[in-house]
Formats: structure tokens, sequence, C-alpha cells
């Protein structure tokens, strides 16, 4: 940053790829779905969707296709998560980070995870109590880079946008954050400097332990 930000009073975090490393399994998921149907795609295809809802996804590759088969392609999706899920893993110091930040901030969660997919994560993460405010896709019509779940979050915590902090490792993530008008840290778990940089962070990190590091010298 050219400056040195204000302290926020609160951070909000995204969860999927900054909480947890759960974008191999959800790309394991979406292989077997599509697979199980004879639908096959390129690597490529899979990376260009990180960060970005389910139903985007699916919606835009199987264009033309019906309405119910849409659907039940999602839903299968969801059954092949649900049974590896067991695998997730945190992000390398993230409960650490959280349990150290909810002792000085005020603390959100906004995330594209359906609620079931949210409160299963937060349990392996043994974090849920640390969060004042909870937004999943049960709250919000329109996903990022639209900053509606951020607006969510900030209305729940009734502050300002320039008091608040998020946490986010995708490129449309960091869109939604800019856009809601909060300093918006991205962490590079999913995409690399430059390209966070690209999209508008004001503050790049590699780990929590720089994040916290930053935090404590304002």
């Amino acid at each position: 940053m050219t400056s040195p930000p204000k302290a926020p009073q609160a951070l909000i975090f995204d969860m999927d790829g900054v909480l947890v490393d759960s974008e191999p399994l959800h790309k394991r998921a979406k292989q077997m779905a599509f697979q199980e149907a004879g639908i096959h795609f390129p690597e490529q295809t899979y990376d260009s969707y990180k960060g970005r809802p389910d139903t985007t996804m699916f919606h835009e590759v199987l264009a033309g296709r019906s309405v119910d088969d849409i659907a039940e392609l999602l839903h299968r999706k969801h059954q092949h998560f649900e049974k590896i899920e067991h695998e997730l893993q945190p992000i390398p110091g993230a409960v650490e980070f959280v349990k150290w930040a909810a002792t000085r901030y005020r603390l959100a969660l906004a995330t594209s995870a359906t609620p079931r997919n949210r409160a299963a994560a937060l349990q392996i993460l043994g974090v849920a109590d640390r969060f004042e405010s909870l937004v999943d896709t049960a709250r919000f019509a329109r996903p990022k880079p639209d900053p509606e779940i951020f607006h969510v979050a900030l209305r729940d915590l009734k502050l300002n946008s320039a008091d608040c902090w998020i946490i986010e490792d995708s490129l449309a993530g960091v869109r939604a954050g800019k856009t809601a008008g909060c300093i918006t840290v991205g962490i590079t778990t999913t995409f690399d400097s430059a390209s966070l940089s690209a999209a508008g962070a004001d503050l790049i990190v590699k780990s929590f332990r720089e994040l916290r590091s930053v935090l404590e010298n304002l």
C-alpha cells in the first residue's frame, strides 16, 4: 500500500481458499459428477471458475441443457463433495489466526458456500463461535464480484466499509471487496500476487503470519 492503512474494527473472511483448502475437493466432486454424465472439461475450465459459486459454473458451462439436467448434476456434485469433505484441511495458520484475531477485532464470515457446507467446514475448523456474522448463500442473491455478500456482513456488524478489512483469495472476491469499499487483503493461497494485485487488492500476503505482523504493526 502507498500509505499505512487505518486499523480495522472488524475482519471479514471468505472461507473456501482462505480458511479451508477446499478447492481441490470441490474440483474432484465436479469432475466426478461430470464424468458420470459423460462430460469432460479441460483443466483450465475448472481453474477459470476458482472462487466462484457452483451454480455460476454449471449454468455457464452447461448452457443449452435443461434446467432439470443442470439441477441434477449440481445435486450429484454436492453428494460427491459430502462424501469426501472429511478430507478438508485448514489453510496453514488459519485457525490460529482466527483465534488471535477474535480477541482484538469483530469477525464476520462471508462465503459463497451453502449453509450446510459452511456449517460443516466451521465445525471441522472449530471456530464457528468466533464469528459475530455468518453470511452464506442463504443470505444473498448476487454472487461475487457483486458486493452484496459483503454488504450483508457490514449490516450485521453495523459498521461502515472503512472500518472493515476483507480477506480474500479469489479474484472475484477481491473485486467484490473493493466494490464494497473495504480494505481488501489478497492471500496467495489460490492466485498469485500479480493476479490479486491486478484485481485490485490493497494488500497482498502469503500467509496468516504475515497478515498478523501487518496488523500488529499498525
